[in-house]
């Protein structure tokens, strides 16, 4: 059944632009006018389970794919889609997901893929890797491909925690004129500061995760060298994870980045030294001050902020950000903290709602729903 529909369809299609083969069993180039239908191919998405002999097969008719994802479920090596990659003449976009199971390994699965990825660092703009570390096995993947892409515009790690200082060091160094995205997951911030001074000034996103947040003795003057370099070298920005002290030096810093970064559209907010702090007073005065320089400073583009950590705002400080708030694009606000189920709150924020000051506003929310999507 499957061999006849697959053959129907590759008949009646005059081309394929999309293509994931983890499900298809029956091997679609040996069809009569596969190779018409194949050589359209855009983007495909396969596991490391597939056969190898299923990608020696597409080796003659698509050579001209821009976007590879690859799903890691095996843990040994699959040489078709090796053979595959170095087949490519356009490879634009390489997305990698590790999702094996195998505890035990005697050899990294992916090394002789970036190998290969290697020799299409001419045309590959964006690098995504959501990768694993199995079994105490370390992948190579830094040291041995990232120094030879320099036309990336999206890079995205979704854990750092595993790299060792040497593969962090080639992070740090590591030059990428045209980077437009940055997303690095549990990333200290002598990481993602160095990624940023070497940057092209294109970079629009900076979503990250601070690693350093609870145990560096250097994170008071590391985040505010951060927030320093945002509004040096990324005036395009748009999207941006900011970690701040309560402290004078950091609220100043953080209204000259608002200042200057005028396309800024969304802010993920997370703040360093709450649990220091003895009294919900003190919380709700510095909440105040946050209201207050958003409502001076905040560019015309921002639409959207999400706090990270139990950072309140009294009823009438937080309806005075609002009225000020007025004749601005409505704003979308995501907080973890459980204090606006309170029947003020909700009347307040229905009201504004109402008015068109506010869009959404979304409270008591956990990690994974207040920080950026890893794929966003």
């Amino acid at each position: 059944m499957q061999q006849k529909f697959y053959s129907l369809l590759i008949r009646k299609c005059p081309e394929l632009k999309y293509l994931d083969i983890r499900s298809i069993k029956p091997q679609t180039f040996y069809f009569p006018e596969a190779k018409d239908r194949l050589e359209s191919l855009c983007e495909l998405k396969c596991d490391t389970s597939i056969d190898s002999s299923y990608f020696y097969g597409l080796l003659p008719f698509c050579q001209y794919i821009q976007k590879l994802i690859i799903i890691n479920i095996d843990s040994k090596p699959n040489h078709g889609i090796v053979k595959l990659i170095e087949a490519q003449k356009n490879l634009k976009h390489f997305e990698w997901e590790d999702d094996i199971r195998n505890s035990h390994l005697t050899k990294d699965p992916s090394e002789e893929v970036f190998r290969a990825l290697t020799k299409k660092a001419d045309s590959l703009n964006h690098l995504i890797i959501y990768f694993r570390c199995i079994g105490g096995f370390e992948s190579a993947l830094p040291q041995e491909i990232l120094s030879k892409f320099y036309k990336l515009k999206t890079l995205v790690f979704d854990d750092l925690r595993p790299f060792t200082e040497e593969q962090l060091e080639q992070l740090r160094i590591q030059v990428y004129r045209d980077l437009e995205i940055v997303n690095l997951e549990w990333c200290g911030f002598d990481v993602i500061t160095k990624i940023i001074e070497n940057s092209g000034g294109c970079i629009k996103k900076i979503l990250f995760r601070d690693n350093n947040k609870f145990r560096c003795l250097t994170f008071y003057e590391d985040s505010l060298n951060f927030i320093r370099k945002v509004y040096e070298n990324c005036p395009l920005i748009e999207y941006l994870t900011i970690t701040l002290s309560l402290s004078k030096k950091h609220f100043d810093e953080f209204e000259k980045l608002l200042k200057i970064c005028q396309n800024l559209k969304s802010l993920l907010i997370t703040i360093d030294n709450l649990y220091a702090i003895e009294t919900d007073k003190e919380i709700l005065e510095y909440g105040k001050i946050f209201l207050e320089t958003l409502n001076r400073s905040a560019p015309i583009n921002l639409q959207e902020i999400r706090f990270y950590d139990d950072f309140k705002f009294s009823l009438e400080n937080l309806e005075e950000f609002l009225e000020k708030w007025r004749g601005r694009s409505a704003i979308s606000i995501l907080t973890s903290d459980s204090i606006y189920e309170g029947e003020n709150y909700k009347k307040l924020i229905n009201k504004y709602q109402r008015y068109g000051v506010i869009k959404d506003f979304e409270h008591n929310l956990n990690d994974y729903e207040i920080h950026y999507p890893f794929k966003f």
